[in-house]
Parts: C-alpha cells; sequence; structure tokens
C-alpha cells in the first residue's frame, strides 16, 4: 500500500503487487522480510550484498552490523550515526572509500550543503561559516501538540501543521568529518515548516579569498556543469519549493536568491528534495562502494 499511493511522490511507474512473499513492481520481484532482529534476515539466501539500514534505529557501527550476521556484505546506514561510523557523500568524499563494511551515507542536509561547502572551500577558502536549513517536516514531528523526545525537546513536540519550529541539526559539523579542512569551520541549525517535501539550506560564509557574488555564483555553476553534475544543479529562475519536488539532484543553488555582503561574506542558497534527491545518492552510494570490491 505505502508504495502504490504516496502522497509526495505520486504512484510507481509500474503496478505493484504481492506474490509469494515478495513485492512485485512490474516485471521486477524483491523479497521482504518481517523481522525485528537484523541478524534474523537471511539476506545472504535472498542475494543481497548491500543493504540499506532505513529504519532509523540501528544507527551504530555494531547495531548496523547485524545485518552482516544475516549474509551481507555491506550496510549504509540512511542517517548520521551516532558513533564514529564513516560517512561518505557521493561527489565530496566518496573516493575515500577504503571497502568498510559500515558506513553512512550522511544526512539530507549534509548532502545539500557539503558540495556546496566543497566547490567554495577549494575555489576561495572558508574561513568561518553558519547555516540554517529551512526544512519540511518529517516523520519525527507530531500533527497535535505533544511530547517529544520523552519531554527533552518541547518545541519538537509542537503541531508540525501549523509552526515554523526551530531545531538543532548537525548536518553542518557533519561536513566536518567528510571535508576534515573544514571541521570547526561550520555550524547551524534548523526550521521545520509545514510542508510535505522539499527544503532549503542557507549557507553563510566568509572566504579567504576575496571574491565577487558574480565570481561565487560562477564557480558553483561550473561546478555543477562539471566534476559535480548530477549531485550539485544551478538555476537562476524564479522557482519556489514545489518546482524541486522529485528532484534526483542532492543541491540545486538558486543563484537568483544568493545575496553578498562584500568580497569576503556571502550568503548562498540552495534547494533540495530530502527524499528523492537524498534516496538517489543513497542508491548511487551502494553501486559505487560495490564497483570498488
Amino acid at each position: 500500500y505505502q508504495f502504490k499511493y504516496v502522497s509526495v511522490h505520486g504512484p510507481p511507474p509500474a503496478d505493484v503487487s504481492v506474490e509469494d512473499g515478495c513485492l512485485v513492481i512490474g516485471d521486477v520481484k524483491v523479497k521482504f522480510f518481517s523481522e525485528r532482529d537484523p541478524a534474523s534476515i537471511p539476506w545472504g539466501d535472498a542475494g543481497a550484498d548491500t543493504i540499506c539500514e532505513s529504519t532509523g534505529i540501528f544507527t551504530t557501527k555494531e547495531k548496523a552490523g547485524l545485518h552482516i550476521e544475516g549474509g551481507a556484505k555491506r550496510v549504509i546506514i540512511s542517517a548520521p550515526p551516532k558513533d564514529d561510523t564513516p560517512m561518505f557523500v557521493m561527489g565530496v568524499n566518496n573516493k575515500d572509500f577504503a571497502g568498510e563494511s559500515v558506513i553512512s551515507n550522511a544526512s539530507c542536509t549534509t548532502n545539500c550543503l557539503a558540495p556546496l561547502a566543497k566547490v567554495i572551500h577549494e575555489e576561495f577558502g572558508i574561513v568561518e561559516g553558519l547555516m540554517t536549513t529551512i526544512h519540511a517536516a518529517t516523520a519525527n514531528q507530531l500533527v497535535v501538540d505533544g511530547p517529544a523526545k520523552g519531554g527533552k525537546d518541547w518545541r519538537a513536540g509542537r503541531s508540525v501543521l501549523n509552526n515554523l519550529i526551530p531545531a538543532s541539526t548537525g548536518a553542518a559539523k557533519a561536513v566536518g568529518k567528510v571535508i576534515p579542512d573544514l571541521n570547526g569551520k561550520l555550524t547551524g541549525m534548523a526550521v521545520r515548516v509545514p510542508t510535505n517535501d522539499v527544503s532549503l539550506v542557507d549557507l553563510t560564509v566568509r572566504t579567504e579569498k576575496p571574491c565577487s557574488g558574480e565570481a561565487m555564483k560562477a564557480a558553483l555553476k561550473k561546478a555543477s556543469e562539471g566534476e559535480l553534475k548530477g549531485v550539485l544543479g544551478y538555476t537562476e529562475l524564479a522557482v519556489v519549493s514545489q518546482d524541486f519536488v522529485h528532484d534526483p539532484r542532492s543541491s540545486i543553488v538558486d543563484g537568483a536568491a544568493c545575496i553578498h555582503l562584500n568580497d569576503n561574506f556571502h550568503k548562498i542558497i540552495s534547494w533540495y528534495d530530502n527524499e528523492w534527491g537524498y534516496s538517489n545518492r543513497l542508491v548511487d552510494l551502494a553501486v559505487f562502494c560495490n564497483t570498488q570490491s
């Protein structure tokens, strides 16, 4: 049902049914299991080498590694890890992958922010920066007011339907893990907003080298057409969030919305479909890792 009827992205491009313990999408059969313990899932028997751990529960190397006991060869956590599990962001540090069996695809926001930071730092140098993500609602928010996280975060428990909710995020600090030269130079916050999908990164940086706003945008545009094509995008059209639903890229710079105080102080605005773009990178990372094995 949840695969066939989708509120944001619409129905899949093929018929969906269930047959002999498999989800059937068109001509493709996908075996599914119902187990609480990842170690009990017979991934080896199913021929599944790489597992995308997307429950949000098994977010450490030890817990996600339980899938390997069932016969999997590699696990990719689709969230920031709660330990030192290595994070890889496609187009940024994926080439540093060295055959680790449990890795993380970082967060959707880090996947939007890191390509921006990479280009800006390589071209102009980042002295320091602050990020705010204007983020669409997610499944851990509440429809009506209530307690959240055991009463530790009262704002997170407020209704997602009619509030702008300030929240914490580790996305900016995580950039320091995928680009070590930026460790300690970036931090940020989130504002959860009552929309279904598509978010926006607002990155303000102070650069080492002076550059005009046009030079900054030109560098980002060049990267979007070259080494980061398919990951980074660029537009100067008068777009809004709905225009990016189902966009497969990680980060789309809004050149018309970027502003610049002086040649060393710049604000970059970039859109991302926090669902579809991130899901595409998760698949890309799995494919990349398998080609390196």
